[in-house]
């Protein structure tokens, strides 16, 4: 599978960041590295810098970037660099988003996307459609969450789960017929409709639950308290 992690200039913990490239197989220094790529978005090449990882894209105007880290990575070989212009209608994470399925990527994952900036952090999740659009799995993700947009149903393994809480957030009028089996509190031909907070908080207490629906757009949201 082709997977780009997109690195951002938005909050980010080094530590888990790292652990999670890692668990990817990003740090490997051989094998299949032709199917990890990753793109450092303005301010992320910091995040790079710090823990001495050479992305193999790097987009935006570098305005938040430190001279010396500049200076580092200009040196370096074998990243396709993509200046953009300040003043430009979309975000830099947007331009990478776009590069990445331009470059035929199965798989998208941003680190960096949230934070304090609320704003980029719904744009961010507002990006989460372009992937849904392509058909390429995209999530944003940092220590306490992993949020994704679908438009179909999945199966989530209580093994696997990222965090103890499932969120859905309807992200269209209403999510039509919706069926939750393997959680705490299961629906049945449920039309979840928006304005209200009713799919805050479920829990899978099966080895296996599944979402299901067949019309809208559905947030999922897996979630922690703390890292």
């Amino acid at each position: 599978m082709k997977h780009f992690v997109i690195i951002t200039g938005g909050r980010i913990s080094d530590a888990f960041a790292v652990q999670y490239l890692r668990q990817e197989s990003f740090l490997e220094t051989a094998g299949n590295k032709s199917e990890r790529s990753i793109i450092a978005a303005d301010s992320g090449l910091e995040f790079c810098y710090r823990n001495q990882l050479l992305p193999q894209f790097a987009v935006g105007d570098f305005d938040s970037v430190t001279p010396e880290t500049l200076a580092y990575f200009r040196q370096q070989q074998g990243i396709a660099w993509y200046p953009l212009n300040p003043q430009k209608d979309d975000t830099d994470t947007e331009f990478a988003v776009r590069l990445a399925i331009k470059n035929g990527a199965e798989k998208i994952t941003i680190l960096g996307g949230t934070g304090s900036r609320l704003d980029h952090v719904l744009g961010n999740i507002e990006l989460l459609g372009i992937g849904m659009e392509a058909g390429v799995p995209m999530e944003l993700v940092d220590a306490c969450n992993r949020i994704r947009m679908i438009k179909s149903g999945i199966v989530l393994k209580k093994e696997q789960r990222f965090g103890k809480y499932v969120s859905l957030i309807p992200y269209t009028d209403c999510v039509k017929h919706l069926y939750l089996t393997g959680f705490l509190y299961p629906l049945s031909d449920f039309c979840l409709q928006g304005f209200c907070s009713l799919g805050i908080s479920n829990e899978i207490v099966e080895n296996e639950a599944e979402i299901k629906f067949d019309g809208g757009i559905l947030l999922v949201l897996e979630t922690s308290d703390e890292a």
